[in-house]
């Protein structure tokens, strides 16, 4: 009997769950502004100019969106930084795609996961709000033979913050040799995956109208 109720609950349980996250947003409305804080993955290092994925999510959502990537910004830069775009820009969305200088820099998880914990307080603060994108977990060996995947601090982030993640950008990306014009950095061919990538994520959430 006792088993029986356990299976009751957990599909219960099972049912709210898949009910949550099907429900969707609202959406951030045409010509609205959308500011993207980053690194050298948003500035669009790698590509010619226009071809960032800020740009073109730009030119296919009808938001005003604002590239805020900073080439070798860290997670603590772009915390510092932050205030400033946010007084001046007004966003009705941030979307936050940092961490990669931080590890290449073999700066400790823990400082990065604060400054990001902070810079999504900042945004809740001001009502803002906020999708996390999460950056591969580089290491040599497996981007050689294109086994990237996102690092597990995204998650655990995203988890606690009550954050939305996009997951699974970046790193399949990152992995094709065809799609990234070094070893950190897409082609334009690879930014155009992730903006595809990005605004489908976006769209499914409800932020984004069709």
């Amino acid at each position: 009997m006792k088993l029986m109720q356990r299976w009751i609950v957990l599909c219960c349980i099972t049912v709210l769950f898949a009910a949550c996250r099907s429900e969707q947003l609202p959406a951030i409305p045409a010509g609205a502004t959308v500011l993207i804080l980053g690194d050298s993955l948003s500035y669009g290092t790698g590509a010619p100019a226009g071809q960032d994925y800020p740009t073109l999510l730009a030119q296919h959502s009808g938001w005003h969106v604002i590239n805020a990537g900073v080439p070798g910004d860290t997670s603590e830069q772009a915390l510092a930084r932050l205030p400033t775009l946010l007084d001046e820009h007004q966003p009705a969305l941030i979307v936050i795609e940092l961490g990669g200088n931080d590890f290449l820099r073999n700066i400790a998880i823990t400082e990065t996961e604060a400054n990001l914990r902070a810079i999504i307080q900042a945004a809740k603060l001001n009502k803002i709000q906020t999708v996390l994108i999460a950056i591969p977990d580089y290491q040599p060996i497996k981007a050689a033979f294109g086994g990237l995947s996102d690092h597990p601090m995204y998650e655990k982030l995203a988890e606690q913050t009550q954050t939305i993640l996009v997951s699974n950008i970046f790193s399949p990306v990152l992995s094709k040799d065809a799609l990234k014009a070094d070893y950190v950095h897409p082609n334009a061919a690879g930014y155009q995956m992730v903006e595809q990538k990005l605004r489908e994520s976006l769209i499914e959430l409800g932020l984004l109208a069709q």
